[in-house]
């Protein structure tokens, strides 16, 4: 079987598992779609910029689509295939000597980390459950999330994170699908059975810090040609970025482009319009997955794409 036909079975091997997919760059790990900054407004994006997040489908007409343009890796979007993986990495050659909190414990690698963090815990090391061995002789475990709580991405020993060597992919991240080829090897599996519940005790580790209670935006009272409609306009496009439960940069792009629309057309001033998104997605910064440069980044993007189609208010 060429390499081609087996990249398309096994994205479509995924979708059957009801895990969401789509297209890597050939022999890579990055997405095989365009960002925000260079969304052309179109398609999928027609009401706004869809990232890989939104587009990955289950739809096998859709993934024999996306795939018969190339040789695609595979990307599982795990947040809505509604699953948290365990990424267990290896110490590279040119890392940095293992940390020495974890260096005490006799940690060499995020396997061992993660059995330090269990122990810890007075907890079971969680296994039996769906395995990948990564090209670099790490390990993906593959866990259902919990219902009721929006588990996101963790790096290391940042912030909620496990610990070196120890990430989490939920919302906002994927996974490299088995069937998948590097340059180094290929992804595969090594216990190919039932994806187990994300145990308890990681899942109430994992469980994101509440958010702070939402700013209010302030809106100046209305003057000649700020109408009340404009001034609704903007208060809405806010609460929507604020209230995001999920999708937080997708919502935001909306929200930028619909009042770029207005500030193009002379409706809106636009500083006034960048003050009011920014603090609509305070309450969403902090993390990795949405920084406070992201924010802006995606901001000036909508605000750019929403100027190409002027709206101008009577």
């Amino acid at each position: 079987m060429d390499t081609h036909t087996q990249l398309t079975r096994s994205a479509l091997a995924a979708a059957g598992r009801g895990w969401h997919v789509f297209p890597l760059i050939p022999h890579g790990k990055r997405p095989a779609l365009h960002g925000a900054d260079r969304c052309p407004g179109t398609g999928p994006c027609a009401e706004g910029h869809a990232g890989w997040e939104q587009r990955a489908t289950t739809d096998p007409e859709r993934i024999r689509a996306a795939w018969s343009a190339g040789p695609f890796n595979i990307g599982i979007a795990t947040g809505p295939s509604g699953l948290c993986v365990l990424d267990l990495d290896t110490a590279k050659p040119d890392d940095d000597p293992v940390p020495e909190r974890w260096a005490a414990e006799g940690a060499r690698c995020g396997e061992d980390v993660l059995a330090v963090v269990a122990e810890r815990a007075g907890a079971e090391l969680p296994g039996d459950t769906l395995t990948v061995a990564t090209p670099s002789g790490g390990l993906h475990l593959y866990y259902t999330a919990p219902e009721g709580v929006e588990l996101r991405n963790t790096s290391g020993d940042t912030g909620r994170g496990l610990g070196w060597k120890v990430d989490t992919r939920a919302w906002g991240g994927y996974v490299v699908a088995p069937g998948s080829t590097t340059p180094a090897g290929t992804y595969r599996y090594v216990h190919d059975g039932a994806v187990a519940a994300l145990p308890g005790w990681l899942a109430e580790r994992l469980a994101p810090v509440p958010p702070p209670p939402a700013p209010v935006t302030p809106i100046r009272p209305s003057t000649g040609r700020r109408s009340r409609y404009l001034e609704a306009a903007l208060r809405e496009e806010c609460r929507r970025v604020s209230d995001a439960a999920s999708n937080r940069n997708a919502t935001l792009y909306g929200a930028a482009v619909a009042l770029g629309q207005l500030v193009a057309g002379g409706a809106l001033p636009e500083d006034e319009v960048r003050a009011a998104l920014r603090a609509a997605c305070g309450r969403h910064l902090g993390s990795r997955q949405f920084t406070a440069r992201e924010a802006d980044k995606t901001i000036t993007s909508g605000l750019r794409a929403g100027a190409n189609r002027p709206r101008r208010v009577a």
